[in-house]
């Protein structure tokens, strides 16, 4: 029964006949999982959520990501049936990325979680504002003065 649990199949038939639990250690849903909710895979999954992009596009797209972390993502979501990868054979090459039907499917989901994130974060500054208020005035700095040592700023602030 572990097996059936984790997902350890072993081959695609296989798969389709077991549950998979994303919190036992060896679930391979974990490593796309990971993909998915990552820094850069949750934004291109997004992106490409607006249509078929090229490479540079989507790096334009995705501001801040680096052209190697754009390549090793789109490889995992490409290897993880989340994304299609379309070269056309012409001179200059073209290569074209989009999702494929399971990739729209997770993509609408994450992009729920990010339209929530972006319309509550006026909540989410006002919390952090009162964690790092209440940080710098719970006797941390007063603490270190004390003990002789000098105080160190706390890793919570923007």
């Amino acid at each position: 029964m572990d097996s059936e649990r984790t997902g350890g199949a072993s081959s695609t038939a296989d798969a389709e006949n077991l549950a998979f639990d994303v919190f036992a250690r060896a679930c391979p849903s974990r490593g796309t999982l990971e993909h998915v909710t990552g820094k850069w895979g949750g934004l291109i999954l997004g992106a490409l959520h607006e249509g078929t992009f090229r490479f540079n596009e989507l790096r334009r797209r995705v501001d801040g990501v680096s052209e190697k972390m754009l390549s090793q993502t789109l490889h995992a979501l490409e290897r993880d049936g989340l994304v299609h990868r379309e070269a056309q054979p012409i001179n200059p090459p073209r290569v074209d990325y989009r999702l494929t039907p399971l990739g729209s499917a997770v993509a609408e989901r994450l992009l729920a979680l990010i339209y929530l994130v972006e319309d509550r974060m006026p909540e989410v500054l006002t919390a952090q504002e009162r964690y790092d208020t209440g940080r710098a005035g719970s006797g941390g700095a007063a603490a270190a003065r004390d003990a002789g040592r000098p105080a160190v700023a706390g890793r919570g602030g923007r």
